[in-house]
């Protein structure tokens, strides 16, 4: 299948000006033009999305790593940026950055899909924030979607090189459709493929982009549902000034749930310089598996290669592979020991731990050349990681590695989204379920170790309300 780019509908963002004042970050000296440095100081920040409480909070990272005294949280309600909160807004239910306007500072891109907009019946918006010297600068851009067909816009994004030309395109999917817009700030038309490459009844959950093959533009991975409601995930190959060559089915699990943004990661594992695809399978077997796709000069797929498979039975891996696990249900890749070779972190956040049940835990695995390592594995039992083994935690629920400090090393951080949290000093007091937490663990030549681990919760940013789900997602 080939699909060429096609204007369908204009849809220009809404520019805001004024008012959007946020707390410093550290003034810069000059942007580092890395895709996730918000304020230019050559750290790469940590995003946590928690779309049930409608923010997305950036930790801005460090020599020391991150802290809630350097960070931002923003929503709806803050000053300067479109829109108001609205429970069902479910603003930061996706998040990607990149520098969207050139300037060499990270902007922050969130997805509020739950979004009502006059005119939109399948309403849903996407938020560009401006990444600036002193963290974000004034002002933001709001985008709609560009069909009136279209049902929840903005449930995933991606910014990268769609085409070739060595300049960043924003592309963003509805339950629906697929859209993305000319180089740079998307204040243009939208475009889409001149005719629907999904298969019949899919519903999209999120995009991410990568150079899985030889294509000088970046080939995409779409994930969700298909017609039956079981996980799917498609393969749409990009090229020179052109959407992509062609589209295939990668992935059909035999379970009723969505692949969603948790579930999918990139990265080099086995150093051939094409991105790998990394997608957990929570439901499958009894407890889990992950599948890995290699790159390669023609694609993911290509030759008819099947992906690797990885369970908690694997060779190397540590734990059992029981019922309700749920290992994969969140992955991340990235180089924790510096070797050039991406490591792969796995959240099982059903795992029982002792007689405590789905306390959940994480593994990291060894990228390497052909096929995956050995593991290790951290849970809130493990010595020098803060907190309590408690039911319901589910330590693991999101992952993400990537070098906070600048040490060459990924950090691995780690959501509980059932965390518990003890409130203090109200009148209240006592205990909010699920309110949600997340951990870092710093990235060294022999993997992630628990000196100097950090963590911090939903009230550390001021964040209340119940069950509020801190760090669904982490980016």
């Amino acid at each position: 299948m080939r699909a060429k780019k096609l204007a369908l509908a204009v849809c220009v963002g809404a520019l805001v000006s004024g008012g959007l004042t946020l707390p410093l970050a550290g003034t810069a000296v000059a942007a580092s033009a890395l895709k996730d440095d918000f304020n230019g100081d050559g750290y790469r920040d940590l995003v946590i999305g928690t779309p049930k409480a409608n923010s997305v909070t950036v930790t801005f990272g460090s020599a020391s790593g991150v802290s809630p005294s350097r960070a931002v949280t923003v929503t709806q309600n803050t000053s300067g940026v479109p829109g108001v909160s609205e429970a069902e807004d479910e603003f930061g239910e996706n998040v990607t950055s990149g520098d969207v306007n050139g300037d060499g500072y990270a902007d922050l891109i969130v997805g509020a899909p739950g979004e009502q907009v006059t005119g939109k019946p399948g309403g849903g918006s996407i938020t560009i924030v401006w990444g600036g010297a002193n963290g974000f600068r004034t002002g933001a851009m709001v985008l709609n979607a560009p069909g009136d067909a279209d049902r929840r816009f903005g449930e995933g994004a991606s910014f990268v090189d769609l085409d070739g030309d060595a300049h960043g395109n924003l592309v963003v999917v509805s339950e629906n459709r697929f859209w993305w817009y000319a180089d740079g700030v998307p204040d243009g038309p939208a475009f889409g493929p001149e005719f629907d490459f999904l298969p019949e009844g899919v519903r999209l959950d999120g995009v991410l982009g990568g150079h899985f093959s030889h294509t000088q533009g970046s080939d995409y991975v779409l994930h969700g549902t298909d017609a039956t409601g079981h996980g799917w995930a498609g393969y749409l190959r990009g090229g020179p000034g052109d959407i992509g060559y062609y589209f295939d089915t990668l992935f059909t699990s035999y379970e009723d749930d969505a692949v969603d943004e948790t579930q999918v990661a990139t990265g080099d594992v086995d150093k051939n310089g094409y991105t790998d695809l990394v997608l957990g399978d929570p439901e499958s077997g009894k407890g889990g598996h992950i599948l890995v796709w290699g790159g390669n000069a023609n694609g993911l797929n290509a030759n008819g290669w099947d992906p690797g498979a990885y369970n908690q039975s694997s060779p190397g891996i540590p734990g059992t592979d029981e019922l309700g696990d749920a290992f994969g249900a969140s992955v991340a890749v990235g180089d924790v020991t510096g070797d050039g070779y991406a490591d792969v972190a796995v959240g099982a956040p059903g795992e029982t731990v002792g007689t405590v049940e789905e306390v959940g835990t994480v593994v990291l695995i060894k990228g390497g050349y052909d096929v995956l390592g050995s593991g290790t594995a951290w849970h809130q039992g493990t010595p020098g990681v803060p907190g309590t083994p408690e039911p319901g935690d589910r330590f693991g629920s999101a992952v993400r590695l990537k070098d906070i400090n600048k040490n060459g090393r990924a950090d691995l951080a780690i959501a509980a989204n059932g965390e518990d949290i003890s409130i203090n000093g109200s009148a209240a007091g006592g205990t909010a379920a699920d309110m949600g937490a997340v951990w870092v663990l710093r990235g060294t030549t022999t993997g992630p170790t628990t000196s100097y681990a950090t963590s911090f919760n939903a009230t550390d940013f001021g964040l209340g309300g119940t069950a509020v789900r801190f760090g669904t997602l982490l980016r």
